[in-house]
């Protein structure tokens, strides 16, 4: 296949990348909230440190590993459509996600979401503190525009730098040069 790869190929295989890295995100922030429900700050904040961790390098290898395989699959994959599945790829996780954190906003209990948002509004002044007084009703909301915002906007870097990491790999791999002296200026 030469050319562009066509849109709607571009975008079945970007949901199927999206999907994955969404499940791996999911899927660790989950394990967050299970160790949320052991009470043991240390658990918490452990857990959450080491499946971060897990999570920055684990949707990098797994967004390059997937930006690689459709580079095998159409031979005729150029940098533009590396870049442009990375990024559909983010758009499609980051809406999985921000929607699963928005499912758990919204199955907490009003009191313990109340007592999240005077914690952390507690070192506030007292009229900014009166500012916010609605916010717990806008905070499903304001998740889901912000997580959502955040995996598009990280994606589409991450997109942009192993696009051309891939490209540039490909290129010194002898994939992208001339081969039997096609195109090569005649030697004097």
């Amino acid at each position: 296949m030469n050319g562009t790869i066509d849109n709607g190929i571009l975008w079945n295989e970007a949901a199927k990348a999206g999907a994955a890295l969404g499940a791996v995100s999911v899927g660790c922030l989950l394990l967050k909230e299970l160790a949320t429900l052991s009470g043991s700050s240390f658990l918490m904040t452990g857990a959450a440190v080491i499946l971060w961790v897990v999570e920055f390098f684990g949707c990098i290898l797994l967004m390059k590993n997937l930006m690689l395989r459709l580079t095998q699959k159409y031979e005729g994959a150029k940098m533009e459509d590396t870049y442009r599945f990375g990024r559909r790829a983010a758009l499609l996780s980051g809406l999985i996600l921000a929607s699963v954190q928005v499912l758990i906003i919204l199955k907490m209990p009003r009191e313990e979401l109340a007592t999240m948002v005077n914690e952390v509004t507690a070192t506030l002044p007292s009229a900014q503190r009166e500012q916010l007084e609605g916010f717990e009703d806008k905070l499903p909301l304001f998740t889901f525009l912000f997580g959502w915002l955040y995996c598009y906007l990280y994606g589409s870097i991450l997109a942009r730098i192993l696009s051309r990491y891939i490209f540039m790999q490909n290129l010194f791999q002898g994939r992208n040069f001339p081969q039997n002296g096609e195109d090569q200026p005649d030697e004097q």
